[in-house]
Formats: C-alpha cells, sequence, structure tokens
C-alpha cells in the first residue's frame, strides 16, 4: 500500500516535473543554437517554431486526453497498474531498485529504436513519421515535431512494454524525461566540439549522428535510428557516421517538400493522408 501511495505521488508530480525539464533543456538549446549554429536556417525560425510548437501542444493534449479515458494507454500509468495489479517482470521477479531502473532504462530505449525502425519500414506508418521528416531545418524544435496519430501509437507500444516488464513507475518517469531531454539534444542545430562529439557519440546520440538521419537521401535517412543511446544502430549494423555531402552541404527534409509548405501547420497535420 505504501508503494501505491509513493507511487501515485511521482505519477501526481510528473506533469511539473517534465514540463520543468522540457522548457530548461529548450531553452537552453535555443540559446546554444543562436550562440553556435552547425547549419545556416533554410526556413523561418518563427513560421517553424509556430507549427513545431502547435504540434506539440495538441500531441500533450491529444496524450492526456488518451491518458485520462485509460489511464493504463499512458507509460507511467501502465507502470502504475501493472504495480497495482502484480503484472509485469519485476512485479514478479523482486530486484534491486537500481537494477530494474538500468533494465527498464536499456529495454524502453531498445523499443523505441525498433519502432523508429518500423516507422520507416511500414509505409502506413511511415506516413505518420514523414511528418518529422519534413522539417527542412534541423533544430531542437525538430525533436518535437511529430502527427499526433504517430504520438498515440507510440503512447499504445510503450504502455505495452511496460506493462511487460512491470516497470516502476520512477524507472518510467526518468526515462521519459531523459527520452524528451535527448531528442531535444539530438536534434540540436549546435556545432559541437569535434572531440566532445566523438567521446559522446559511442553511447549518446549526437545532433551530427543524428542529423544524417534527417537528409532527403533514403541510404541515409533509413540509418541512425537512435533517440537516447547510440549503441542499437551499432548492434544492428544501422550506423553512419557522416553524411555524403557534409553536414553543411547536406540537404534536409523530403526530396518532395522542399518549399514553404512544411512550415506551415495544417499542411503538417494532412500531409499523411496526401497520394
Amino acid at each position: 500500500m505504501a508503494g501505491d501511495a509513493g507511487a501515485r505521488v511521482i505519477e501526481a508530480l510528473e506533469p511539473a516535473l517534465r514540463l520543468g525539464v522540457f522548457a530548461g533543456v529548450l531553452l537552453g538549446l535555443i540559446v546554444l543554437e543562436r550562440a553556435a549554429p552547425r547549419r545556416p536556417r533554410v526556413q523561418s525560425w518563427i513560421a517553424r517554431l509556430r507549427t513545431n510548437g502547435a504540434l506539440v501542444i495538441l500531441n500533450t493534449v491529444a496524450a492526456r486526453g488518451l491518458a485520462f479515458l485509460a489511464a493504463p494507454l499512458a507509460a507511467t500509468g501502465a507502470a502504475l497498474w501493472a504495480q497495482s495489479n502484480g503484472v509485469g517482470s519485476f512485479n514478479v521477479i523482486e530486484a534491486p531498485a537500481v537494477v530494474a531502473g538500468v533494465a527498464v532504462f536499456l529495454v524502453l530505449d531498445l523499443a523505441v529504436w525498433a519502432q523508429h525502425v518500423v516507422f520507416h519500414r511500414v509505409p502506413l506508418f511511415w506516413r505518420l513519421h514523414r511528418v518529422h521528416h519534413a522539417d527542412r531545418d534541423f533544430d531542437a524544435t525538430t525533436g518535437f515535431r511529430f502527427h499526433p496519430a504517430e504520438i498515440m501509437v507510440s503512447m499504445l507500444w510503450k504502455a505495452a512494454v511496460v506493462i511487460a516488464l512491470g516497470a516502476p513507475v520512477a524507472a518510467v518517469i526518468v526515462f521519459e524525461i531523459a527520452l524528451n531531454a535527448c531528442a531535444m539534444f539530438n536534434h540540436a542545430n549546435v556545432a559541437l566540439p569535434r572531440r566532445l562529439d566523438a567521446v559522446l557519440r559511442p553511447v549518446i546520440v549526437t545532433p551530427d549522428m543524428h542529423r544524417v538521419h534527417h537528409s532527403v537521401h533514403r541510404d541515409e535517412h533509413d540509418t541512425n535510428f537512435g533517440f537516447c543511446l547510440s549503441v542499437w544502430d551499432r548492434l544492428f549494423g544501422l550506423y553512419r557516421a557522416q553524411p555524403r555531402g557534409g553536414h553543411e552541404g547536406m540537404t534536409v527534409g523530403l526530396a518532395d517538400a522542399q518549399d514553404e509548405a512544411p512550415s506551415r501547420l495544417w499542411w503538417s497535420m494532412v500531409l499523411p493522408f496526401r497520394r
């Protein structure tokens, strides 16, 4: 009972904690992007901010609405439900909190990586994921540019994995916060020092590593799928070190959408339904 109460307190604090970290990381990255940009912009930053910002608001409302209708459909709600009902591996097998936390982080990160691969390989899911790749610039706001339907599918997948794991609520919240922060970081238009990139890249996805994934060339954007950890791409042979045209010379976005349309909200919302 005490564990359930503690988990519920953590769940209640989660929105404020996630919002605080999100705002802090985003603001810090925007400052760094202005101070040390990796590439010049090709579209209006304000127009893109309006669209990408509107998408994150729509996604938050959709996710919270789905969680309100059925709490186990959200990752933290799923963890709380699994704990209350004794479902999942870590609710059956006792393990130290640190061991469970590390295992949950690794499995969830692998699950998100696998989902990302599927969204590129399955045409129906690629229609949704194209909204993310349509952004012609690559910066921290690209990290939360997703179609609401993709967010819904992602929620269901993560909830299923969380329940199967019997993941502790605290571990799930830590992962969700890290995932959001890493998604903004590895999309940042920041010129990291080469030595720092070389130190981070073997473990963490860096902006230069993930930018390759946003190339217009199919053989490049079907590599470097990681969001947090870079090990999965290396392990499964989907790692690419650099784009063929160099980071300054590469073209970002979709080959058939190299105009101003991707910076418009309505275009982005209906993109998955276009032929």
